[in-house]
């Protein structure tokens, strides 16, 4: 006799299963369901003309998606085959199987409506009584693009490509221009040849055009600060009767420069310093996190490595959703953040900031953890007084709060989920494929809420 459990794999199921028994209740597919099933998807349903054969329920597909990135499976061809392998995905597909095409066209048909999903899960949440709005913390990412860094070219190294190409063009045409064959090496077809290097021009100019178009837009907004400059030097100049002292800001020069670039794959993306040294084709992704619930509140996307631009378009984003989500008190930021100018914006939104003014001392002095700061003089600036409150005990112990909020969830994100490149290409493609990440982070840490609030 016996004693292990047997695995029978043939005999028949009396009655057909189930799919419903096939995962426990708090199963995250199942809480999935729940909330696809509770958005309004009317955006997306009424954009289908209703010809041809039955398509898929956006909801169906939907819920798919957001699963495959809420455990780590973003490729259309990978979820296609979860929908066989994987009991989870077959529940949320009802046993049906949509093949990795309507899969990938439909992430990317409806790519831009996501912003508006992103904050009706959101709403969701403060519903369920999981979100708040007190404190955001915000940080970047940098995010490689769909593209290789190799495939990059400057505007310098255009140029002499353009005149290699060029001479050989020029020995092409001689060569079939002579009457005597006999010097065409074996396997060479001319034509060919010559439109093959045609081509790449053509692709050269384009390149170029583009690279100008962007030195043209670069070249104005340096010139905006330059005369903004000047000008305040020529106010205090007449204030004071003296000239103002330090270096004359120097003028910017129009037209494209020789290290400028461009892309051939994804134009949109540009080459960014990533943590731990070199340079990657990337997009910096920006994301505020609500410092209770480790919720994405708000999100961005932009082309510049650094984050000293980002501060507004965040502000902008978090008034947006004031009516819906509530107000923000206080914006936790580490010093890529800090200036004098996002300060005054934040002063002017009535939000607290509370950004690093410089890199952290890993070992102060002892006196300095356990002493509060001198009070402030009269007449201090925005500057001085909030570097007031981050030496503050109160201060410092806020400020700790954005290590363990924002920077776990980008942790978790790339290293946990895996998402290290985006599967899109051009920056408003993947600005929607940023909010279909942070959206379907957010289901699943509510997933993890929900039992702690009952």
């Amino acid at each position: 006799m016996s004693h292990f459990v047997l695995a029978d794999r043939k005999t028949d199921y009396l009655l057909p299963p189930s799919v419903d028994d096939w995962l426990t209740q708090d199963h995250l597919a199942r809480f999935v369901v729940e909330v696809i099933d509770q958005l309004d998807l009317s955006n997306l349903t009424r954009k289908y003309a209703g010809r041809g054969s039955k398509a898929y329920h956006p909801a169906t597909l939907l819920a798919i998606i957001v699963y495959g990135y809420a455990t780590g499976v973003f490729s259309s061809r990978r979820l296609e085959t979860a929908t066989y392998d994987s009991v989870a995905f077959r529940y949320i597909a009802a046993g049906s199987h949509p093949d990795h095409d309507t899969l990938a066209t439909f992430r990317r048909r409806f790519i831009d409506e996501l912003a508006g999903l992103f904050v009706q899960v959101l709403e969701m949440a403060t519903e369920m009584k999981l979100l708040k709005l007190g404190t955001v913390c915000l940080d970047g990412t940098k995010i490689h693009a769909d593209a290789s860094r190799h495939s990059a070219l400057s505007h310098g190294h255009i140029v002499k490509l353009e005149e290699h190409l060029k001479r050989e063009v020029q020995e092409l045409l001689a060569l079939a221009e002579q009457a005597d064959t006999a010097n065409i090496p074996d396997g060479l077809k001319l034509p060919k040849e010559l439109q093959l290097r045609e081509d790449r021009l053509a692709a050269m100019a384009a390149a170029k055009l583009k690279i100008a178009a962007r030195a043209a837009e670069r070249y104005a907004r340096e010139k905006a600060a330059f005369d903004e400059k000047m000008a305040r030097r020529e106010a205090k100049e007449k204030e004071t009767g003296k000239k103002p002292g330090g270096k004359l800001p120097k003028a910017p020069e129009p037209g494209a420069r020789d290290t400028d670039q461009i892309n051939l794959t994804d134009e949109d993306s540009r080459i960014m310093p990533t943590h731990g040294g070199g340079f990657e084709q990337c997009y910096n992704a920006q994301a505020a996190v609500d410092a209770q619930t480790m919720l994405v509140v708000a999100t961005g996307l932009t082309q510049a490595p650094n984050d000293k631009q980002q501060i507004k378009p965040m502000l902008g984003t978090l008034a947006e959703q004031v009516r819906k989500l509530g107000t923000v008190q206080t914006l936790i930021a580490d010093t890529g953040y800090c200036s004098e100018k996002n300060i005054l914006a934040c002063e002017e939104a009535r939000i607290t900031p509370l950004i690093a003014v410089a890199r952290e001392d890993h070992h102060p002095h002892w006196r300095e953890r356990f002493t509060e700061p001198a009070p402030l003089p009269e007449g201090a600036t925005l500057l001085q007084t909030m570097l007031y409150q981050l030496n503050t005990f109160a201060g410092k112990a806020a400020y700790a709060v954005r290590k363990q909020t924002v920077e776990p969830v980008f942790g978790i994100i790339k290293s946990v989920l895996g998402f290290r490149q985006f599967s899109l290409r051009g920056l408003k493609k993947v600005t929607g494929e940023w909010n279909l990440v942070c959206l379907a982070w957010n289901v699943k840490r509510m997933a993890v809420l929900r039992p702690k609030v009952g």
